[in-house]
């Protein structure tokens, strides 16, 4: 007999039979299919939930396969499937047509949730199978593609139970074989609140091209550096940057929820916890500088989703980018122009999804004085070791960030001013209001075609869906021609200008939209452009 498992890998997984042979000889369980430590432990958790359900374990030989049999598992989500397997071996429990089980069982008998459960049945759904049992904690997850609105790629409902304990599982068989169909959990999916707790841009003060850099990194998914000395505002804006954000599409909330579910429990205020509702919202990851490559990356024993995957739609943000180990910084340059990663093992490569926005931060050298108006806390790095430090970024990376702004602490009188708000309307929310009705023209234009937003325009198609009038073309060549502009730059340019005229709902580009672009391009190469801004 034998019963649907899953196991994740990568940014899928492996449908698993698990399958069991019961013959007399000495009692004992064996595992063949590559078992690793967790699997082959299974055999004393199921045994020990068996009896303490009030079941009787089979006294003979078993063996238990895993099939396909040549590819690793590891992971306690095979616990149920083993379980329900033996039972069905022995004749304790019926299992009829395909049906995929997840599920860690503790000694008590009780199943314990598993990551993965909305991967899982995707997959399992591009299988043909329909039917599925869950840990009771999985359930909000579970749920998620049983609502008409998120049903987009499959005709047919999932039906899940989801189950506290091994004896709820045994029962939910046996009324699957009495009328034909599993008893359906009347779980509701729960949707991700969509106000965002980052705070607003009006925290800000001052800041105005800094704010308008993002503002158009939003609308149009661009990439944006940002130097300045410390207390300028860099983190604290970029942080409030999901406060702008369109939210996502159905496709790309159930994306995001999928690659989230992958990766595992996320800490929350109650310790660790799986996902149990949609995400509506882009991601916004922000990893530690002592981040490893497998952190940033993915990877791992058993492949699992890194930072970049994790901000699949949304944002990586790296507070102090040079303090990034310069493989991590130099690694991200295939996954910016490819949005994907290929992780290449000795058993074939792996392609993780990586089409985020990258938000870099930096002072202008070490110790972060360099340009502050400041004139008692003049820098203190030489030379060399502002270039040094500003080498960390490569040509060949900086090249890849469409928008780059150098910003100053703002002035005394700028921190003290009140700001006026007579209709009570934070700004983010009226910024926000621009970048979605952006979003949206996007959307309308790119709708017969595989793209997402203007910074993903290929270059091939960059002359035909950015068109300028000719006083906007003659002052983007002189432009170029001045600046030494490389050609990703100057199809840079043209997507942050497209992005622009999105904003202001313009079809055709004008001079004022490239000469804007150009603004925010022309900063970055050097440490020492913080000496040029305006005071």
């Amino acid at each position: 007999m034998s019963v649907m498992a899953y196991m994740p890998f990568g940014a899928g997984g492996i449908i698993i039979r698990v399958e069991t042979d019961i013959r007399r000889g000495i009692p004992g369980v064996d595992i063949s299919g590559l078992a690793e430590g967790a699997v082959r432990e299974a055999r004393d958790r199921v045994r020990a939930a068996f009896r303490n359900s009030g079941f009787s374990f089979p006294a003979d030989r078993i063996l238990i396969n895993l099939a396909p049999a040549g590819l690793k598992k590891d992971g306690a989500a095979l616990d149920l499937p083993i379980a329900l397997s033996i039972m069905a071996a022995a004749g304790l429990a019926p299992i009829n047509g395909n049906l995929l089980v997840m599920g860690e069982l503790e000694l008590s008998g009780k199943i314990r949730p598993v990551r993965g459960v909305l991967a899982a049945i995707t997959a399992a759904m591009a299988q043909g199978i329909t039917e599925f049992i869950v840990p009771a904690e999985n359930a909000g997850e579970a749920a998620i593609l049983t609502s008409a609105e998120n049903r987009t790629s499959f005709q047919t409902i999932p039906q899940f139970t989801a189950v506290e304990n091994l004896q709820n599982a045994v029962h939910a068989l046996f009324i699957k074989e009495e009328k034909g169909s599993l008893p359906i959990s009347l779980e509701t999916a729960k949707v991700q609140k969509t106000e965002t707790t980052c705070g607003d841009f009006s925290d800000v003060c001052g800041q105005e091209i800094y704010k308008r850099a993002l503002e158009i990194a939003a609308a149009g998914g661009h990439n944006v550096l940002v130097f300045g000395p410390p207390g300028a505002g860099k983190t604290m804006l970029a942080r409030r940057m999901p406060s702008i954000m369109a939210p996502l599409s159905v496709n790309e909330a159930i994306e995001v929820t999928r690659l989230h579910s992958l990766a595992g429990p996320s800490r929350n205020e109650g310790g660790f916890g799986y996902i149990d509702q949609l995400i509506t919202n882009p991601p916004f990851r922000a990893p530690h500088h002592s981040a490893s490559a497998e952190g940033i990356l993915g990877g791992g024993k058993f492949l699992r989703p890194g930072e970049i995957s994790l901000a699949h739609f949304g944002l990586l943000f790296l507070d102090e980018a040079p303090e990034f180990r310069i493989n991590v910084l130099q690694a991200l340059r295939e996954p910016l122009e490819d949005r994907v990663i290929s992780i290449v093992r000795a058993d074939g490569p792996v392609l993780l999804p990586a089409e985020f926005q990258l938000i870099l931060t930096a002072n202008p050298c070490r110790c972060g004085r360099l340009g502050s108006r400041d004139n008692g806390n003049s820098c203190l790095c030489s030379t060399d070791e502002i270039n040094r430090y500003w080498r960390k970024f490569s040509g060949a990376l900086l090249d890849r960030v469409e928008i780059r702004v150098a910003v100053l602490p703002p002035k005394i009188e700028q921190m003290s001013a009140i700001k006026k708000n007579e209709n009570n309307i934070s700004e983010s929310k009226i910024i926000s209001c621009r970048v979605k009705k952006a979003v949206e023209i996007q959307q309308q234009r790119f709708k017969e075609i595989n793209i997402r937003r203007n910074a993903l325009i290929p270059a091939g198609k960059a002359v035909e869906l950015c068109p300028l009038n000719e006083k906007a073309k003659n002052a983007f060549h002189i432009a170029i021609s001045k600046l030494g502009l490389s050609g990703r730059a100057y199809h840079g340019i043209l997507r942050v200008a497209r992005t622009i005229a999105d904003l202001e709902e313009k079809e055709i580009i004008e001079t004022e939209h490239i000469l804007e672009a150009v603004q925010h391009r022309r900063l970055g190469e050097d440490p020492w452009d913080i000496l040029s801004v305006d005071i």
